[in-house]
């Protein structure tokens, strides 16, 4: 279902919230370092590279992913294609950090708090999702699943769910007992070339859309969908200005 090479289209603007979470972990010399939702491997390197002598872990469900992810060698660094709702530690993690993945999780408050409970002394999770299902991108799309046309066909297609507010967040984490910093941000990405809202949902909310449909279909949903996105997000002569929500906790464990 996943395609690894339409989802770093926008490489820069998904890596960014990443880097923005990671500069608030605290941790210095962690042993193990667990990226749960690895995705494409690009940002699993990217700790790897910060903590040479750690054993890093990117786990994902998509064989796509992990096949992309794979490319990526370095030291301590591997990589393994499992659920992140079932996947269980062999040992404490020192770091979990989940980029963009908990949407999709059913109850991910409580998986949340399983991994908060995997922390040893010391430990860290770190984790940012969407925060983004009331605006138009979001809402058009649910809009047009649950239609006349399309809901007979994407009926039982799970879309990405509702995140919960940082506020939601910190209370869960600490009553893990760990300390927590939560925020949120809403960038403002000016996206370049023709229906780049489209482009940029192809490769994350509309890809179990895209899977439950022929080619035929797919391509008139996403001409229907296109049409919607330039009305609620037009084009200027500078690019697309396209908003978007992102919620962050970062939980740390002092004591056991």
């Amino acid at each position: 279902m996943w395609d690894a090479a339409e989802y770093q289209r926008f490489g820069g603007e998904r890596a960014r919230p990443f880097f923005e979470l990671l500069a608030r972990v605290g941790v210095t010399n962690p042993g193990l370092v667990v990226d749960m939702g690895c995705g494409p491997g690009n940002l699993t390197a990217a700790l790897a590279k910060r903590w040479p002598a750690a054993t890093v872990l990117g786990i994902d469900s998509s064989p796509e992913m992990i096949q992309a992810a794979r490319v990526h060698d370095a030291p301590g660094l591997s990589f393994m294609r499992d659920d992140v709702r079932y996947w269980k530690p062999q040992a404490m993690p020192d770091l979990i950090v989940s980029n963009a993945v908990l949407q999709w999780v059913p109850e991910h408050r409580e998986l949340v708090a399983d991994w908060a409970g995997w922390l040893g002394a010391g430990g860290w999770l770190a984790f940012q999702v969407p925060g983004n299902f009331d605006q138009p991108s979001h809402v058009l799309m649910c809009e047009m699943a649950s239609s006349p046309r399309w809901r007979p066909l994407l009926r039982d297609v799970a879309l990405n769910r509702q995140s919960a507010d940082p506020a939601d967040y910190a209370a869960l984490l600490a009553l893990a007992g760990c300390e927590v910093d939560a925020w949120e941000t809403t960038y403002m990405h000016i996206l370049s070339g023709e229906d780049p809202v489209l482009e940029w949902y192809k490769g994350t909310g509309l890809r179990p859309v895209l899977a439950a449909l022929d080619e035929g279909e797919a391509a008139a949903f996403l001409a229907e969908y296109a049409a919607k996105l330039r009305a609620a997000y037009p084009p200027r002569p500078f690019g697309t200005v396209f908003p978007f929500r992102r919620v962050f906790a970062v939980a740390h464990r002092v004591s056991r």
